[in-house]
């Protein structure tokens, strides 16, 4: 069975032995994605989602909204309807939103100022508590992981909250699409505490593009 390919499995389960392997009788192909395959950029992305869930997912435990958004990423990727750098910073701020750990970018999360009422146009992201903090509240820049901007931030928590079937409606800038990379990529490994080595790849071919 090919990485990110959808099948219908059919197993065997020994009666006499709980415990046992499963026996694998017959699997299916349903979908192949085969538009996928033919772009590196395209296989890379598909690879680096199925890599972070991978790591991510507990054994015999059912994660159907997490499956959901894995297919349906990789159904729009293969069709093209949505662009690949947005479609992966969709799935990124969602995959976060179902697993539990999103960040807040909604409000200064000292302060609590909402963001559409900070003055200044930038924040400052703080990776360990997953938070975004005002200018105003900023007594150590050291202290915090990065800068990020009000616009940046509201895309980000639109394409969190609207309807996925409405995804390919989204429009980002140029400077959205790199910041919000830049800051999801970066806390998604430091949440979890692993580096992904399909994203090291990923970023080998953005700087030779």
């Amino acid at each position: 069975m090919d990485l990110f390919s959808v099948n219908h499995i059919q197993c065997t389960f020994l009666k006499k032995k709980k415990n046992g392997l499963i026996i694998l009788s017959q699997a299916d192909l349903e979908n192949g994605f085969a538009n996928i395959r033919y772009d590196v950029f395209k296989t890379t992305y598909a690879s680096f989602w199925v890599e972070l869930i991978h790591f991510w997912l507990e054994e015999d435990k059912v994660q159907s909204d997490l499956y959901d958004l894995l297919f349906f990423s990789l159904d729009a990727l293969n069709a093209g309807t949505i662009e690949k750098e947005v479609l992966n910073l969709l799935f990124q701020i969602r995959f976060m939103s179902i697993s539990g750990f999103s960040p807040n970018i909604e409000n200064c999360d000292i302060c609590k100022t909402p963001v559409d009422h900070i003055e200044q146009k930038n924040l400052r992201f703080d990776f360990k508590e997953g938070r975004i903090i005002c200018q105003n509240c900023v007594k150590n820049r050291s202290k915090y992981g990065m800068t990020i901007s009000k616009g940046t931030l509201k895309q980000l928590f639109w394409i969190n909250n609207s309807d996925i079937s409405r995804a390919d409606r989204l429009r980002f800038s140029g400077f959205a699409i790199e910041e919000g990379t830049r800051l999801l990529e970066a806390f998604i490994p430091f949440h979890i505490g692993r580096d992904f080595k399909s994203l090291r790849f990923l970023n080998r071919l953005r700087q030779d593009k």
